[in-house]
């Protein structure tokens, strides 16, 4: 729990996160703790049991396609955009606005990005019969989805620490 709880500080200065996810941010924060305000914000603008959900749906239908099921609705080049989804759509919206500032929101965008790029990757060859590079690209689907779901869960436990405060009580 200390990692994440490093990774979602805030920066100090309020400015986006650096590129450079991979260092942990120098304070020694001991939980995942959002400001009151803006956990409660943030709670009211978005389910993340919800999100967690959505996000959890695309795993059968990529063992289908796996499978060599077909679906029209799932074609590479749409599915390749991470803002397809309402996950998507929220990470790239008013939950950039919101959590922006954490350094660990951009290592949230960049995995959901990287499920949706190898997403397409597996549709692109299951549709070419190409099955070692679909069940590769199946993993590291498998490997991102448990990395956005653990870092959405980290997420809604800390905001779920966080006392309301006084002026929404």
């Amino acid at each position: 729990m200390g990692f994440f709880s490093r990774l979602f500080q805030p920066q100090a200065d309020g400015l986006q996160a650096p590129s450079d996810w991979t260092r942990l941010p120098e304070n020694d924060a001991s939980e995942l703790v959002l400001l009151d305000e803006e956990a409660y914000k943030l709670m009211a603008q978005f389910d993340i049991d919800a999100a967690i959900a959505t996000h959890e749906r695309w795993l059968p239908w990529l063992a289908m396609v796996l499978q060599g099921a077909r679906d029209e609705r799932l074609r590479p080049e749409v599915v390749a955009d991470d803002s397809c989804s309402e996950l998507g759509q929220w990470l790239h919206g008013s939950g950039r606005v919101a959590l922006g500032h954490f350094p660990a929101f951009d290592m949230l965008l960049r995995r959901h990005r990287y499920f949706h790029q190898q997403a397409a990757a597996l549709i692109t060859h299951a549709e070419a019969g190409e099955s070692r590079q679909a069940e590769q690209a199946h993993k590291a689907c498998l490997h991102a989805s448990r990395q956005v779901l653990l870092l959405l869960r980290e997420l809604q436990r800390g905001l779920l620490h966080t006392r309301r405060p006084a002026a929404l009580r």
